[in-house]
């Protein structure tokens, strides 16, 4: 089970980047999310409270992060009975870049636990175009 959000944004992966990891920014404008404990920096702990599930905290790590292109947070269920992967990308291309926002869930309980989980697509959509119209200065 997946869900992903694709933008093509008139600028480069550096200027994309600052945006993607500004925590403040993220919260305040209009990303769909609501609150974020913890630093946006490698191998850090992040909580993440967002508009699709208001009252539920979801305990991620940043498992990698490569400036300007690709960041990963990871979290779920002790022995990965249900994980989550959350990769974004910053691909250039002569538009500028293509940001891709990709969420993988996986384990043994992924069948079960993901029939119980909203489709994400419109929250991905909603990232995606709110850093789109931020990196292009049109927020």
């Amino acid at each position: 089970m997946h869900f992903e959000a694709i933008r093509t944004i008139a600028k480069r992966p550096p200027e994309v980047w600052r945006i993607l990891t500004d925590k403040r920014r993220l919260i305040e404008g209009g990303f769909g999310l609501t609150r974020i404990e913890g630093e946006i920096a490698p191998g850090a702990a992040l909580k993440l409270w967002s508009e699709a599930s208001p009252g539920r905290a979801f305990s991620l790590k940043v498992t990698t992060m490569t400036p300007p292109h690709r960041m990963v947070w990871e979290g779920g269920m002790p022995l990965r009975l249900f994980w989550g992967t959350r990769t974004y990308t910053l691909d250039e291309v002569p538009e500028g870049c293509r940001f891709t926002m990709r969420e993988v869930f996986t384990g043994p309980l992924s069948g079960l636990i993901g029939r119980s989980i909203p489709d994400l697509n419109p929250s991905f959509a909603k990232f995606a175009d709110a850093l789109k119209r931020h990196a292009e200065g049109n927020a």
